[in-house]
């Protein structure tokens, strides 16, 4: 699109041609009110308050866009009639509790009313009862809720739950007479709001992923955290912006924390918010907060032995859960003293990373979550999203609603939720062991031919033939029928009846045999037989491509062939490409660390098991700080080295103490954060010197991006695709359910819950188990047992079983790759 300028209130300002006027102001420190417009969300035009004169008409700058030459008027007479009588009618039987109420002091329709000047009502109707419901992590208080429809907009357009939507409130219509003596725009938002409240599409419950956007949106407490109900007041909170430590998404986040109670003067995390108007936040993000470690002090005589372990030890293995600071404290302790490192989900990704650059002729992939969200044409292989990276999911289906996109999403596992996302969207549910043929096939549909490799498109060639099918189509056939009608006779005036013959076209369907190009690789994925017709008008006016690439293809036995074709991708289409890490810092470690395959005789454990454990969370022979108890930096999926910050104090020793007990000499783990390679791609910044916001504009200034330098090629040969590698059979896969991720997760209270095999509803049935039922899952070398649970947000016939539980002993199980043959028998 070409830029543009247009005026607001006299000021110049420069946008793209077909941006809504409400969000160029906004770019431009202009205040427009606004109460139901979501950044990035379709508008709904609930609430009209964002009136503005666009070249002497009134228009909705929610919903107007922005002309070249356009002059704007955000105040008139008329205007703040219509803004004032809007915001009295949100007052209407709106529950005087302000002084309780948790949204009070952030609320927006206070802001708007104490704005705006009302100071009195002219209007009344009844009121009807409206209870108050308790939607599992969710609190809805329809007294409350003003239909603002964010929470609608939001859940359907971002999240792609589209669980929420408006149902009838059953109280008197309004006085027909309102609608001739109240400015027009207050009388029909009026009307509208009188009408409805929100309910959900799932019946009495919400059946959704409980990412919780829906209370981040609402501009008054209608929808809150029902474990926030009533705890505190929202003015005493101290926000401390962080990056949230679940997964590689790092999203932007604040811990609000004050005081336990009058007895305990200890902090409290008692909520988390979220940026939403620029970026979306996950359930686990949002719910699982309290995985502090909490210790009374410093253990001298278990730092003692924690010494004693190192001096011991000759390997060193270690979660992802940790800050880069750390990890370059764990790979200047391997320079030092000659340990070897260990961790298997960072070297599994730095390996594929390795192969990718290597054939890509880039550093680290193109892409990044922002770019998805840009995107008309997104596709995904190798990730079960919802789980996986849960804003990951958020882009691709924004970028389907919001873009007019369209995509591909290949996994085993069926996702109902994805699914859902829109009729522009082929799902592809090909056997697990297959991932090769998809990225083939992308190659094949999207790849510059001439750039790549003259063995794959000889390979490529290979999959296609000529053949027929019978297709149907209408033509118009020429059709003679003998009518009879009746005459007046104009000599006699007598009726007669006469015969004729009339010709028409009428339509008619036939068959025939067509030729097409048929693709063996669409055979080989289980892909629809309309796939190449639904393809054409799919791609229809496509200008911006990204695809992600999850951790299935470097968990995985040909993870090394499934590298190189990614790295074809980077190179050889038009696709920005995103590589999914799979934990919180797997990136950052993968670049800082200099890992090793196989571990020695002595292990010291860093959130993992060991001869000796250095644990955050209070299971091991030494504790350690959790991460949100903890300053440092995460190297997040969108290459942004972030900043996050101390939510709660720690007790205890760091690995900083340990380390310079051991050689080496900083005052504070934050020193390493300048120290931090150069050589790949990081910044010698201090942390104290890293941003941590967003703009009006919706730009993200959060830390740097990683400098990503071009690498030389290497010469390679691309496997083959073996159908004999398809698992068939009862097969598992390493995977957890939403909301969970590690063992902090699990340990946070709201979301506290066993391990479970997750299988789909008609699964469970066809076993002829119930809920809750053992069953011992029988791998190659070893067995678990676990109560079985149906999944509604997943189809077919796999298993799920979860690693966010230690107890699993996952890592052991699925050593070979995330998906393993099993036998299933009831306990």
């Amino acid at each position: 699109m070409s830029e543009i300028t247009i005026k607001i209130d006299g000021k110049e300002c420069r946008t793209k041609e077909g941006e809504y006027i409400l969000n160029v102001a906004r770019a431009n420190d202009i205040f427009i009110p606004a109460i139901c417009y979501l950044t990035r969300c379709s508008p709904t035009l609930a609430c009209r308050i964002c009136l503005v004169e666009a070249d002497g008409k009134q228009v909705y700058a929610c919903n107007a866009k922005a002309k070249d030459g356009m002059e704007i008027t955000t105040l008139t007479e008329n205007i703040a009639e219509e803004r004032r009588a809007i915001m009295e009618v949100y007052d209407v039987n709106h529950p005087l509790q302000c002084g309780v109420c948790d949204q009070s002091g952030e609320c927006e329709l206070q802001n708007y009313t104490l704005e705006l000047g009302v100071d009195e009502q002219h209007y009344s109707i009844p009121d009807v009862k409206r209870e108050a419901k308790d939607w599992g992590l969710m609190h809805y208080d329809p007294g409350l809720c003003i239909v603002c429809e964010r929470c609608v907009t939001v859940c359907k357009d971002m999240i792609g739950d589209a669980v929420l939507k408006t149902v009838p409130r059953g109280g008197e219509p309004l006085d027909k007479e309102l609608k001739n003596s109240m400015p027009k725009d207050a009388y029909a938002m009026w009307n509208k709001l009188n009408k409805s409240l929100i309910g959900t599409t799932t019946g009495d419950t919400l059946e959704c992923t409980n990412c919780g956007e829906c209370i981040a949106v609402c501009p008054v407490g209608a929808l809150v955290s029902t474990d926030f109900v009533y705890t505190t007041n929202a003015w005493e909170l101290n926000s401390i912006p962080a990056a949230c430590a679940h997964c590689s998404a790092g999203c932007h986040i604040y811990y609000d924390v004050k005081h336990t109670s009058i007895e305990n003067p200890e902090p409290k995390i008692y909520r988390v918010k979220n940026e939403w108007n620029y970026v979306s936040l996950c359930g686990a993000g949002r719910f699982g907060y309290d995985f502090e470690n909490r210790v009374d002090g410093k253990d001298e005589e278990a730092f003692k032995r924690a010494v004693e372990a190192f001096d011991r030890a000759d390997t060193i293995r270690f979660s992802s859960a940790i800050t880069n600071e750390e990890a370059l404290i764990l790979q200047k302790l391997k320079e030092k003293r000659g340990y070897r490192l260990v961790n298997e989900d960072a070297n599994r990704y730095r390996k594929f990373m390795d192969t990718f650059s290597k054939v890509s002729g880039k550093s680290l992939y193109s892409g990044d979550l922002q770019k998805v969200h840009e995107s008309d044409f997104v596709i995904s292989v190798g990730s079960q999203l919802k789980s996986d990276n849960p804003r990951a999911r958020f882009a691709f289906n924004n970028a389907i609603k919001m873009n007019k996109g369209a995509g591909l999403y290949f996994h085993p596992v069926k996702d109902p939720v994805v699914e859902s996302f829109g009729k522009n969207l082929i799902c592809i549910n090909h056997k697990p062991g297959l991932e090769e043929a998809a990225l083939y096939l992308v190659l094949d549909l999207f790849g510059d031919k001439e750039s790549m490799p003259k063995e794959v498109v000889e390979y490529l060639e290979s999959f296609h033939s000529k053949g027929t099918k019978t297709v149907e189509e209408t033509v118009k056939e020429k059709v003679t029928e003998t009518v009879t009608k009746t005459v007046k006779d104009e000599e006699t005036g007598e009726e007669k009846e006469v015969t004729e013959e009339v010709t028409k076209m009428v339509p008619k369907k036939v068959t025939k045999e067509v030729e097409v190009d048929l693709n063996g690789l669409l055979d080989i994925l289980g892909a629809p037989e309309d796939f190449s017709d639904k393809m054409v008008k799919m791609l229809a006016k496509k200008e911006k491509f990204s695809i992600i690439l999850g951790e299935d293809l470097y968990d995985h036995p040909k993870a090394e062939n499934l590298a190189r074709l990614a790295g074809l991708i980077e190179r050889c289409t038009n696709f920005d490409v995103v590589v999914l890490p799979s934990k919180t810092n797997t990136l950052g470690v993968s670049l800082i660390c200099d890992l090793d395959d196989e571990a020695g005789e002595y292990v010291v454990g860093y959130n993992e098991d060991g001869d000796f454990k250095l644990s955050a969370s209070g299971d091991g022979d030494l504790d350690m700080p959790a991460l949100n108890q903890q300053e440092g930096t995460f190297t997040n999926v969108d290459k942004r080295v972030v900043p996050t910050n101390v939510a709660l104090g720690y007790n205890g020793y760091l690995l900083n103490d340990i380390a310079n007990e051991l050689g080496l000499e900083a005052e504070l783990t934050v020193d390493y954060t300048a120290a931090l390679p150069e050589s790949k791609g990081f910044k010698a910044l201090e942390f104290d010197d890293l941003p941590n916001h967003y703009t009006n504009r919706g730009e993200e200034i959060r830390g740097y991006h990683l400098k990503i330098c071009e690498t030389e090629t290497d010469e390679c040969e691309y496997g083959k695709i073996d159908e004999k590698c398809a698992l068939e059979g009862e097969i598992a896969y390493r995977c957890n359910p939403v909301l969970q991720f590690n063992e902090f997760t699990k340990k946070s209270h709201q979301l506290t819950e066993d391990a479970k095999v997750c299988v789909s509803p008609e699964k469970l049935e066809s076993m002829g188990l119930s809920e809750g039922e053992k069953v011992r899952v029988i791998f190659a070398n070893e067995s678990i047992e676990l109560p079985v649970e149906a999944d509604k947000f997943i189809g077919g016939d796999i298993l799920l079983v979860p690693d966010f539980d230690p107890e699993v002993n996952a890592g052991s199980l699925f050593a070979s790759g995330r998906f393993q043959k099993v036998t299933i028998e009831k306990v």
